[in-house]
């Protein structure tokens, strides 16, 4: 079983106690659940009222073993940007899913680095812009970008290979201060251009397109996730992996 069905096995059984111990021997559970929700017809309309609606996506992950980072560490801020349409792409691709996933190693490795950023500065903490994401929304990203392949993949990785996202093992992420605030990187989140690349960063910084704040904030995320064993990649300035392809493909199933 799993934790999805849990949930609702345990939730099911919680309203059929409270019913039955409301209810007394004169009064069924539908017509308790009648006076509670009375334009409810049945009790499993009450029910699909009551549980949280769960994405499709969402379902996908908590059935590959994938865990909610905030079941973990709810100091972690989390904006899923394809849940939105302030991502390169215009629109949400993710059905509004709020919540993000990782494979639980690696989840658990997201919330020593935010302990490790909350010691060294109590007012910050992590904001999570992506995280594990089916190998099919990035195929939908990689046929979104006009572009010649050897252009493509500068900024997304070939879905015929899968993403390290597609296993739950890498995450998008910035640094918010105590208002939400993002520190000032020098781009926006998937911003696809040299600006964003950690390996152009004097070059951009010569050509007073990026300030030294701009790459101190940088150096500063990439401290705290390096702390926690993650590693950056070369163009974009958001995105840390935990494994190797290799690693992911030997240690997780993909998420289709």
């Amino acid at each position: 079983m799993n934790f999805y069905q849990k949930y609702t096995s345990l939730f099911l059984f919680s309203w059929f106690t409270l019913f039955i111990s409301c209810g007394g021997s004169d009064t069924s559970t539908q017509e308790i659940a009648e006076e509670i929700l009375p334009e409810k017809d049945t009790l499993t309309e009450i029910i699909v009222e009551v549980i949280p609606t769960v994405s499709p996506i969402e379902k996908q992950m908590i059935e590959h073993g994938l865990v909610n980072i905030h079941d973990l560490d709810t100091s972690i801020v989390v904006e899923l940007k394809y849940s939105t349409t302030d991502n390169f792409l215009g629109k949400d691709v993710y059905g509004g899913m709020k919540n993000a996933y990782l494979q639980p190693d690696i989840a658990e490795m997201l919330v020593n680095a935010q302990k490790y950023l909350k010691s060294l500065n109590p007012e910050l903490s992590l904001i999570v812009y992506d995280a594990a994401r089916p190998r099919s929304i990035q195929q939908k990203m990689w046929d979104a970008v006009d572009a010649p392949f050897h252009e493509k993949i500068r900024f997304l990785s070939n879905p015929a290979n899968g993403s390290i996202h597609n296993f739950g093992a890498a995450v998008d992420v910035s640094i918010v201060d105590k208002s939400g605030v993002p520190l000032d990187m020098g781009t926006e989140f998937d911003h696809m251009g040299e600006l964003a690349y950690p390996s152009k960063e004097e070059e951009m910084l010569e050509q007073d397109r990026l300030t030294p704040q701009h790459i101190a904030n940088r150096r500063f995320l990439r401290r705290v996730m390096r702390h926690a064993g993650f590693w950056g990649i070369q163009s974009e300035w958001w995105h840390f992996n935990a494994c190797t392809r290799a690693e992911a493909r030997e240690r997780y199933a993909i998420i289709e």
